[in-house]
């Protein structure tokens, strides 16, 4: 920033109200959950130069992914827990003793074990009783723990199961041993004011040892959500680079990371200056676009165009800018088009060690209004169009799948 102390001066006001942890432990979820977001796969490699970034920034904690899934994430997972990286490997598993021996296979030091919990869950999806899911979780928290492993316990849907269930269940998994525990907004439907309420409830009934938030963005919360956890004393919250996830992605790592620096004061030992490197790479690897409005690492972050706008900017970057573009190893972009300004163009002259008089000044900023705004859009039209084909529905298109039906034999055997 460019004056020191205006942040921690704006929130000192509410500062006693928060039980923000020294140094947050940074979880990241790009390679499981954000490997999730529809039509995106990595491979072993591409997990590789992901985790090798994450850990070089400072990421403290990176989820490799599921062994059992597959024999490509058993390999990815073994490589990313053998390649020596300062972050810590941690591979996820269901309550099934399988799962959790795949894990201890992998090398992973840490492992998330993670059970459904409300009662839509259990009805429809596992078909099973509260009981059978305690007495699953207690068995595989005891063979994780048996193994040495760091354990974390997780339900999916905790928010909305019954808090007599999460509180019990959540108790005795403790008690056996569990380590973190992770409470999760599956369905992104709290609220700031809710999870605090939430979370200030769990933490009185089940006293947790360490806390961990997985927050999801179906109604873009995600990250307002996983900073009020971080209020209540969090220490572990999870994230994902570029916000991927489950449909609407997970709270993004680069907005929860420049949210604690920025704007709380709490340094999280991230290499800042390289998180626009990174949502670059993971931009690449995943082919999943970055919005261009996407806060701190989309392409207009950091660019302006109207004249008022550049105007002030040009004076004191402060009046448009939160921060400076380099924190996040972006630059600053004056655009010229329609809502240029003489300022911008004075700015851009200044490039070639030019300047001129405001009558020449005025033509030239009539020219550039002109031509921008007669420009055609049709390729960003039949850009858009494509774009459109290829993200409304990702994966194997109908023709690919019903020919491997066909390959496979299921047409002739139902005939």
């Amino acid at each position: 920033m460019d004056e020191p102390g205006l942040v921690e001066n704006y929130h000192s006001a509410t500062a006693t109200q928060r039980e923000l942890v020294a140094r947050p432990v940074l979880w990241d979820e790009t390679l499981r959950d954000g490997e999730q977001t529809p039509g995106v796969h990595f491979s072993p490699e591409e997990k590789l130069r992901i985790a090798e970034l994450l850990s070089e920034i400072g990421i403290p904690l990176l989820n490799a992914g599921i062994p059992v899934v597959s024999e490509k994430e058993r390999t990815a997972v073994d490589l990313l827990a053998h390649a020596g990286l300062k972050a810590k490997i941690l591979a996820a598993a269901r309550t099934v003793p399988a799962d959790v021996d795949a894990v201890i296979a992998s090398g992973a030091t840490h492992i998330a074990i993670f059970v459904a919990a409300s009662n839509v869950h259990l009805r429809y999806k596992l078909r099973m009783s509260q009981e059978e899911v305690l007495d699953a979780s207690l068995r595989s928290v005891r063979q994780a723990k048996d193994a040495g492993l760091h354990v974390a316990f997780v339900t999916e849907d905790t928010v909305r199961a019954p808090f007599d269930f999460v509180e019990r269940l959540y108790r005795e998994v403790q008690e056996a041993g569990a380590d973190r525990l992770v409470v999760s907004d599956t369905v992104g439907i709290m609220t700031p004011l809710t999870f605090r309420w939430y979370l200030q409830e769990f933490r009185r009934r089940v006293h947790p040892k360490d806390l961990s938030v997985h927050c999801h963005n179906d109604f873009g919360l995600a990250t307002a959500n996983t900073l009020t956890a971080l209020e209540c004393g969090v220490v572990a919250p999870h994230v994902c680079v570029n916000g991927l996830g489950e449909r609407a992605g997970n709270a993004s790592l680069e907005e929860v990371v420049l949210c604690l620096e920025a704007l709380y004061g709490v340094r999280t030992g991230i290499k800042t200056e390289r998180l626009y490197e990174l949502s670059q790479l993971v931009e690449e690897i995943s082919g999943i676009p970055i919005a261009a409005n996407k806060a701190l690492v989309g392409y207009n972050a950091f660019s302006h165009e109207a004249g008022i706008h550049t105007h002030g900017i040009l004076a004191h970057t402060l009046t448009y800018e939160p921060l400076q573009p380099s924190v996040v190893g972006r630059e600053r972009q004056m655009i010229l088009g329609k809502h240029t300004g003489k300022a911008a163009l004075v700015e851009k002259l200044k490039e070639r060690g030019m300047t001129a008089p405001d009558p020449l000044l005025l033509d030239l900023l009539q020219r550039v209004k002109v031509e921008t705004e007669s420009r055609s859009k049709g390729e960003l039209q039949q850009f858009l169009r494509e774009y459109r084909r290829l993200f409304e529905r990702p994966g194997l298109s109908d023709d690919e799948f019903w020919t491997m039906v066909d390959i496979v034999g299921i047409r002739r055997a139902h005939a």
